[in-house]
């Protein structure tokens, strides 16, 4: 089972135990369905045929003008949606075939997508602090070498914004891999689902795209920036002129889903033609998003990890190398499934190790999510929304309190109890 699911459904069971936790595990977004997509959704309840494999004529445009808008002109005819872009990665890691290199650390599905699909991943390193992007250098290295083995290695996934790092890696890097695909003939499949929630909107993170129009596949959904995952509805950008690739993921489509859910692709038509209203909804998660995260990492940060700036999505990636000693010598700690471990056992704290993302076992980094945070009820959330200082919320300050006092104990001296006669 993917680990972020995993970990939601053992912090549920405990929940409902009545033990306290702080789900800080999964990427689901805590807030609230905005009035807009939710009456499009209850609207289109009598859209009950399959329609086209591809999607509704009019989604597909909607998703062509919403990349317009960003710098990359898209052909309606090279849009295909799914049933979340999950499922949409998978289908084109099989339209594509071969074998595929995977950033580490790296989504948790990447890898498990290629196993699924009869490749073998090809983990390659990023930069540091530029996540989701294999290093274009060692790319090449890995894919000559797999190649000179006797291997087929067609494709590149990476991850603008990333997740797990909550970084976005620089302009310089994402041309230089656009040259290394191109040298290598590789396809980039550029899972963008956190596009919109990059912190600063005058610098938004660099899709390849705009570099290798003619080798990019460009993926999003409602997912993140709508908080509307549940709906699972995802879009493909496919590149410039590959009607080729068009029809073997339309086939490939065409065998596991049949079509997109029609009533969902009435709201998902509504959500990329992006009325102002919408647009205003997504600014103001994108600032709760920021004041949070950033909150939380001054946190691990004071407390001793290395956290990198955090530009984009609700993820940190703080690194707990400097603590390895202590860790050690007061809680029995070495590796990074035991550092998760004893968060959850000892707080009811959920987060995932690094190991999740590709990273060795022995690494003590890990992935925490903020995005739960916001409240319990949508009337909390929608407060968190509105709120000039969301951190200010009984709430929220709640979450951070508790942080405060996991990483205290974390960090602090042991614990020693006085045996009595």
């Amino acid at each position: 089972m993917s680990a972020t699911l995993a970990v939601d459904e053992i912090l549920e069971r405990r929940r409902r135990t009545g033990q306290r936790v702080l789900a800080m595990g999964s990427g689901e977004i805590g807030l609230p369905v905005h009035p807009l997509p939710a009456a499009a959704l209850a609207g289109a309840v009598g859209e009950n045929s399959y329609g086209p494999v591809a999607g509704s004529a009019a989604l597909r445009a909607a998703v062509a003008g919403y990349w317009a808008r960003r710098g990359l002109a898209c052909d309606p005819d090279l849009v295909v949606a799914g049933p979340g872009s999950k499922p949409l990665l998978y289908a084109l890691l099989l339209a594509i075939g071969g074998d595929v290199v995977i950033p580490v650390p790296g989504w948790v599905s990447y890898s498990a997508h290629a196993h699924l699909a009869g490749a073998r991943p090809i983990p390659v390193r990023t930069r540091p602090g530029e996540g989701g992007v294999p290093d274009p250098d060692l790319l090449r290295e890995a894919v000559r070498t797999a190649r000179a083995a006797g291997r087929q290695v067609r494709s590149v996934v990476v991850t603008v914004p990333d997740n797990p790092t909550g970084t976005v890696t620089a302009s310089a890097t994402v041309a230089r891999l656009a040259e290394v695909a191109r040298e290598l003939d590789l396809v980039i499949v550029s899972d963008e689902i956190y596009c919109d929630l990059v912190f600063d909107t005058d610098d938004p993170a660099p899709s390849p795209a705009r570099f290798a129009p003619e080798r990019t596949v460009v993926t999003t959904g409602l997912t993140k920036s709508l908080a509307l995952g549940g709906w699972r509805l995802g879009v493909a950008r496919l590149p410039d002129g590959d009607h080729a690739l068009r029809e073997r993921l339309v086939g490939v489509a065409s065998q596991i889903w049949s079509s997109p859910v029609a009533p969902v692709q009435v709201a998902a038509t509504l959500a990329f033609s992006e009325p102002a209203e919408l647009v205003e909804h997504v600014a103001a998660s994108r600032r709760l998003h920021a004041a949070v995260a950033r909150a939380v990492a001054g946190r691990l940060g004071a407390a001793g990890a290395l956290v990198s700036p955090v530009r984009a999505t609700c993820y940190l990636y703080p690194d707990f190398e400097p603590l390895r000693e202590h860790l050690a010598q007061a809680h029995g700690v070495r590796t990074g499934p035991e550092l998760t471990g004893w968060l959850l056992e000892r707080h009811g704290v959920g987060v995932l190790p690094g190991s999740a993302f590709g990273e060795p076992v022995h690494a003590l980094r890990l992935r925490a999510s903020t995005s739960r945070l916001y409240g319990d009820t949508d009337e909390e959330r929608t407060a968190a929304l509105a709120a000039a200082d969301p951190l200010v919320l009984p709430w929220i300050r709640a979450s951070l309190d508790r942080i405060d006092e996991v990483l205290g104990d974390l960090v602090g001296p042991p614990v020693t109890t006085t045996a009595h006669p």
